[in-house]
Protein backbone atom coordinates (compact mmCIF):
# COMPACT_ATOMS: atom_id res chain seq x y z
CA UNK A 1 0.00 0.00 0.00
CA UNK A 2 1.31 3.47 -0.88
CA UNK A 3 2.08 5.77 2.02
CA UNK A 4 -0.38 8.65 2.33
CA UNK A 5 0.70 12.16 3.30
CA UNK A 6 -1.55 14.43 5.32
CA UNK A 7 -1.11 17.75 7.10
CA UNK A 8 -2.13 19.62 10.25
CA UNK A 9 -3.14 23.25 9.82
CA UNK A 10 -3.18 24.99 13.19
CA UNK A 11 -6.12 27.41 13.58
CA UNK A 12 -4.16 30.52 14.47
CA UNK A 13 -4.71 32.58 11.29
CA UNK A 14 -7.87 34.60 10.64
CA UNK A 15 -9.96 32.90 7.96
CA UNK A 16 -9.94 35.88 5.60
CA UNK A 17 -6.25 36.64 6.17
CA UNK A 18 -4.79 33.32 5.06
CA UNK A 19 -6.81 30.69 6.85
CA UNK A 20 -8.94 29.74 3.85
CA UNK A 21 -6.03 29.73 1.41
CA UNK A 22 -4.04 27.24 3.52
CA UNK A 23 -6.81 24.64 3.38
CA UNK A 24 -7.30 25.20 -0.32
CA UNK A 25 -3.57 24.90 -0.94
CA UNK A 26 -3.52 21.63 1.03
CA UNK A 27 -6.04 20.25 -1.43
CA UNK A 28 -4.04 21.54 -4.42
CA UNK A 29 -0.91 19.85 -3.06
CA UNK A 30 -2.70 16.51 -2.97
CA UNK A 31 -2.66 15.84 0.77
CA UNK A 32 -4.96 12.97 1.72
CA UNK A 33 -6.33 14.67 4.86
CA UNK A 34 -5.95 18.08 6.46
CA UNK A 35 -6.43 18.05 10.22
CA UNK A 36 -6.51 20.73 12.88
CA UNK A 37 -5.93 20.62 16.62
CA UNK A 38 -9.05 20.62 18.78
CA UNK A 39 -7.82 22.80 21.63
CA UNK A 40 -9.00 25.98 23.35
CA UNK A 41 -5.40 27.18 23.25
CA UNK A 42 -2.06 25.43 22.83
CA UNK A 43 1.42 25.90 24.24
CA UNK A 44 3.31 28.84 22.69
CA UNK A 45 0.16 29.99 20.86
CA UNK A 46 -1.75 30.59 24.10
CA UNK A 47 -1.50 34.38 24.06
CA UNK A 48 -2.17 34.81 20.36
CA UNK A 49 -5.03 34.15 17.96
CA UNK A 50 -6.56 30.66 18.12
CA UNK A 51 -9.86 29.59 16.59
CA UNK A 52 -12.29 26.73 17.23
CA UNK A 53 -11.77 23.41 15.46
CA UNK A 54 -15.36 22.63 14.46
CA UNK A 55 -16.15 26.05 12.89
CA UNK A 56 -12.76 25.99 11.15
CA UNK A 57 -13.43 22.55 9.69
CA UNK A 58 -16.91 23.64 8.63
CA UNK A 59 -15.44 26.56 6.71
CA UNK A 60 -12.74 24.30 5.26
CA UNK A 61 -15.42 21.87 4.09
CA UNK A 62 -17.13 24.68 2.18
CA UNK A 63 -13.82 25.88 0.70
CA UNK A 64 -12.61 22.48 -0.59
CA UNK A 65 -14.00 19.73 -2.79
CA UNK A 66 -12.43 16.34 -2.03
CA UNK A 67 -9.82 16.83 0.73
CA UNK A 68 -10.60 14.79 3.83
CA UNK A 69 -10.80 16.84 7.03
CA UNK A 70 -10.49 16.04 10.70
CA UNK A 71 -9.45 16.77 14.26
CA UNK A 72 -6.11 15.59 15.61
CA UNK A 73 -7.19 15.17 18.29
CA UNK A 74 -10.42 15.83 20.15
CA UNK A 75 -10.43 14.89 23.83
CA UNK A 76 -12.83 14.80 26.80
CA UNK A 77 -11.02 17.77 28.37
CA UNK A 78 -13.78 20.15 27.28
CA UNK A 79 -16.02 18.02 25.06
CA UNK A 80 -19.17 16.03 25.88
CA UNK A 81 -20.19 13.14 23.62
CA UNK A 82 -23.80 14.28 23.18
CA UNK A 83 -23.07 17.79 21.93
CA UNK A 84 -19.98 16.68 20.03
CA UNK A 85 -21.95 14.02 18.15
CA UNK A 86 -24.46 16.59 16.93
CA UNK A 87 -21.67 18.85 15.67
CA UNK A 88 -19.86 15.97 13.96
CA UNK A 89 -22.99 14.73 12.19
CA UNK A 90 -23.62 18.26 10.94
CA UNK A 91 -20.00 18.61 9.82
CA UNK A 92 -20.06 15.24 8.06
CA UNK A 93 -23.18 16.36 6.21
CA UNK A 94 -21.77 19.74 5.19
CA UNK A 95 -18.54 18.13 3.95
CA UNK A 96 -20.31 15.40 2.01
CA UNK A 97 -18.81 12.64 4.15
CA UNK A 98 -15.19 13.79 4.38
CA UNK A 99 -14.69 13.90 8.16
CA UNK A 100 -12.41 11.81 10.36
CA UNK A 101 -12.52 12.24 14.13
CA UNK A 102 -9.11 12.02 15.75
CA UNK A 103 -9.77 11.32 19.43
CA UNK A 104 -7.57 10.82 22.45
CA UNK A 105 -7.37 11.18 26.22
CA UNK A 106 -5.94 14.70 26.17
CA UNK A 107 -3.24 16.02 28.43
CA UNK A 108 -2.56 18.46 31.25
CA UNK A 109 -2.29 21.61 29.16
CA UNK A 110 -4.52 24.67 29.19
CA UNK A 111 -7.60 22.74 28.05
CA UNK A 112 -7.45 20.62 31.18
CA UNK A 113 -8.43 23.49 33.48
CA UNK A 114 -10.21 25.97 31.19
CA UNK A 115 -13.65 24.94 32.47
CA UNK A 116 -12.56 25.49 36.07
CA UNK A 117 -11.86 21.87 36.99
CA UNK A 118 -8.71 20.46 38.52
CA UNK A 119 -6.56 18.63 35.94
CA UNK A 120 -7.32 14.93 35.82
CA UNK A 121 -4.69 12.32 36.56
CA UNK A 122 -3.58 9.99 33.74
CA UNK A 123 -5.87 7.30 35.17
CA UNK A 124 -8.83 9.70 35.28
CA UNK A 125 -8.19 10.73 31.66
CA UNK A 126 -8.05 7.09 30.64
CA UNK A 127 -11.26 6.36 32.56
CA UNK A 128 -13.09 9.17 30.80
CA UNK A 129 -11.83 8.22 27.36
CA UNK A 130 -12.90 4.62 27.96
CA UNK A 131 -16.47 5.87 28.43
CA UNK A 132 -16.32 8.78 25.95
CA UNK A 133 -15.41 6.75 22.85
CA UNK A 134 -18.00 3.94 23.12
CA UNK A 135 -20.77 6.42 23.89
CA UNK A 136 -19.76 8.63 20.98
CA UNK A 137 -19.70 5.52 18.77
CA UNK A 138 -23.33 4.82 19.69
CA UNK A 139 -24.41 8.45 19.32
CA UNK A 140 -23.04 8.58 15.79
CA UNK A 141 -24.52 5.19 14.82
CA UNK A 142 -27.97 5.09 16.44
CA UNK A 143 -31.02 7.33 16.05
CA UNK A 144 -31.69 7.56 19.79
CA UNK A 145 -29.34 6.86 22.69
CA UNK A 146 -29.89 6.68 26.44
CA UNK A 147 -26.88 6.02 28.65
CA UNK A 148 -26.19 6.47 32.35
CA UNK A 149 -22.47 6.35 32.94
CA UNK A 150 -19.93 7.32 35.56
CA UNK A 151 -18.77 10.41 33.68
CA UNK A 152 -21.22 10.91 30.79
CA UNK A 153 -24.94 10.46 30.36
CA UNK A 154 -27.37 10.76 27.48
CA UNK A 155 -31.15 10.81 27.72
CA UNK A 156 -32.97 9.96 24.49
CA UNK A 157 -30.32 11.88 22.54
CA UNK A 158 -31.54 12.07 18.93
CA UNK A 159 -29.10 12.04 16.04
CA UNK A 160 -31.22 11.72 12.92
CA UNK A 161 -30.31 11.30 10.06
CA UNK A 162 -26.90 10.15 11.29
CA UNK A 163 -23.62 10.41 9.44
CA UNK A 164 -23.23 10.53 5.68
CA UNK A 165 -20.46 7.95 6.16
CA UNK A 166 -21.95 4.65 7.34
CA UNK A 167 -22.31 3.28 9.87
CA UNK A 168 -20.59 6.43 11.16
CA UNK A 169 -17.64 8.67 10.39
CA UNK A 170 -14.25 7.03 11.09
CA UNK A 171 -12.40 7.30 14.39
CA UNK A 172 -8.62 7.72 14.52
CA UNK A 173 -7.79 6.83 18.12
CA UNK A 174 -4.59 8.29 19.56
CA UNK A 175 -3.12 5.91 22.12
CA UNK A 176 0.06 4.31 23.40
CA UNK A 177 -1.06 2.71 26.68
CA UNK A 178 -2.86 -0.64 26.95
CA UNK A 179 -6.31 0.79 27.65
CA UNK A 180 -6.13 3.26 24.79
CA UNK A 181 -4.84 0.61 22.40
CA UNK A 182 -7.78 -1.60 23.32
CA UNK A 183 -10.11 1.28 22.44
CA UNK A 184 -8.34 1.74 19.11
CA UNK A 185 -8.64 -1.97 18.39
CA UNK A 186 -12.36 -2.07 19.17
CA UNK A 187 -13.60 1.29 17.91
CA UNK A 188 -10.94 2.73 15.60
CA UNK A 189 -10.65 2.79 11.87
CA UNK A 190 -7.18 4.23 12.44
CA UNK A 191 -4.63 4.46 15.23
CA UNK A 192 -2.55 7.60 15.88
CA UNK A 193 0.77 8.03 17.65
CA UNK A 194 3.37 10.77 18.03
CA UNK A 195 6.05 8.31 19.14
CA UNK A 196 7.48 7.93 22.63
CA UNK A 197 7.47 11.32 24.41
CA UNK A 198 10.24 10.16 26.75
CA UNK A 199 12.60 10.13 23.76
CA UNK A 200 11.81 13.62 22.49
CA UNK A 201 14.58 15.49 24.30
CA UNK A 202 17.42 13.00 24.50
CA UNK A 203 16.49 10.01 22.36
CA UNK A 204 17.85 9.02 18.98
CA UNK A 205 15.96 8.35 15.75
CA UNK A 206 16.92 4.69 16.08
CA UNK A 207 15.45 4.50 19.58
CA UNK A 208 12.30 6.19 18.31
CA UNK A 209 11.88 3.63 15.53
CA UNK A 210 12.30 0.82 18.06
CA UNK A 211 9.70 2.40 20.37
CA UNK A 212 7.25 2.80 17.50
CA UNK A 213 7.80 -0.82 16.48
CA UNK A 214 6.93 -1.86 20.03
CA UNK A 215 3.77 0.26 19.92
CA UNK A 216 2.63 -1.33 16.67
CA UNK A 217 3.24 -4.77 18.16
CA UNK A 218 1.10 -3.89 21.19
CA UNK A 219 -1.64 -2.64 18.87
CA UNK A 220 -1.50 -5.95 17.00
CA UNK A 221 -1.86 -7.75 20.33
CA UNK A 222 -4.87 -5.66 21.30
CA UNK A 223 -6.49 -6.47 17.96
CA UNK A 224 -5.70 -10.18 18.24
CA UNK A 225 -7.30 -10.27 21.69
CA UNK A 226 -10.69 -9.38 20.18
CA UNK A 227 -10.22 -11.32 16.95
CA UNK A 228 -9.57 -8.31 14.76
CA UNK A 229 -6.99 -8.17 11.98
CA UNK A 230 -4.63 -5.28 12.77
CA UNK A 231 -4.25 -4.60 9.04
CA UNK A 232 -7.84 -3.30 9.08
CA UNK A 233 -6.61 -0.19 10.94
CA UNK A 234 -4.73 2.64 9.30
CA UNK A 235 -1.64 3.56 11.30
CA UNK A 236 -0.98 7.29 11.51
CA UNK A 237 2.24 8.97 12.64
CA UNK A 238 1.86 12.64 13.60
CA UNK A 239 5.35 14.03 13.07
CA UNK A 240 7.15 16.79 14.93
CA UNK A 241 7.37 15.00 18.28
CA UNK A 242 10.05 12.37 17.64
CA UNK A 243 13.79 13.00 18.22
CA UNK A 244 14.10 13.84 14.50
CA UNK A 245 12.04 16.99 15.13
CA UNK A 246 12.10 19.09 11.98
CA UNK A 247 14.94 17.33 10.21
CA UNK A 248 12.70 15.28 7.89
CA UNK A 249 11.47 18.56 6.38
CA UNK A 250 14.95 19.84 5.60
CA UNK A 251 14.93 18.22 2.15
CA UNK A 252 12.96 15.84 -0.05
CA UNK A 253 15.60 13.14 0.39
CA UNK A 254 15.58 13.52 4.18
CA UNK A 255 11.83 13.13 4.27
CA UNK A 256 11.74 10.12 1.95
CA UNK A 257 14.33 8.42 4.17
CA UNK A 258 12.34 9.24 7.32
CA UNK A 259 9.01 8.18 5.83
CA UNK A 260 10.44 4.99 4.35
CA UNK A 261 11.75 3.84 7.72
CA UNK A 262 8.31 4.29 9.24
CA UNK A 263 6.51 2.78 6.28
CA UNK A 264 8.52 -0.38 6.96
CA UNK A 265 6.96 -0.46 10.45
CA UNK A 266 3.51 -0.62 8.89
CA UNK A 267 2.53 3.04 9.04
CA UNK A 268 0.02 3.95 6.34
CA UNK A 269 -0.13 7.71 6.94
CA UNK A 270 2.44 10.39 7.77
CA UNK A 271 1.10 13.74 8.98
CA UNK A 272 3.17 16.92 8.59
CA UNK A 273 2.54 20.22 10.31
CA UNK A 274 1.89 23.11 7.94
CA UNK A 275 4.94 25.38 8.29
CA UNK A 276 4.62 28.12 10.91
CA UNK A 277 7.45 30.70 11.07
CA UNK A 278 9.18 31.23 14.41
CA UNK A 279 7.65 28.13 16.00
CA UNK A 280 8.42 24.48 16.65
CA UNK A 281 6.91 23.85 13.22
CA UNK A 282 9.06 26.25 11.22
CA UNK A 283 10.06 24.87 7.82
CA UNK A 284 10.91 26.03 4.32
CA UNK A 285 7.56 26.27 2.53
CA UNK A 286 9.12 25.43 -0.84
CA UNK A 287 10.65 22.23 0.55
CA UNK A 288 7.38 21.37 2.31
CA UNK A 289 5.43 21.74 -0.93
CA UNK A 290 8.01 19.75 -2.88
CA UNK A 291 7.67 16.93 -0.36
CA UNK A 292 3.88 16.99 -0.73
CA UNK A 293 4.09 16.86 -4.51
CA UNK A 294 6.99 14.48 -5.07
CA UNK A 295 7.44 12.19 -2.03
CA UNK A 296 4.32 10.03 -2.53
CA UNK A 297 5.58 8.71 -5.86
CA UNK A 298 8.91 7.77 -4.29
CA UNK A 299 7.15 5.96 -1.44
CA UNK A 300 4.64 4.08 -3.60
Amino acid sequence: MSLRLSTVILPYVRWHQGGRSAWQRAEQLGFHTAYTYDHLSWRSFRDGPWFGAIPTLTAAAAATDWLRLGTLVTSPNFRHPVTLAKELISLDDISGGRITLGVGAGGTGFDATALGQEPWSPRERADRLAEFVPLLDRLLSEDSVTHEGTHYSAHEARNIPGCVQRPRLPFAVAATGPRGLRLAARHGQAWVTTGDPKLYEDGTPEQSVAALRAQTEKLAGACAAIGRDVTELDKVLLTGFTPDRGRPLESLDAFVDFAGRHQELGFTDIVLHWPIPDSDFAADVKVFERIALEAPAQLA
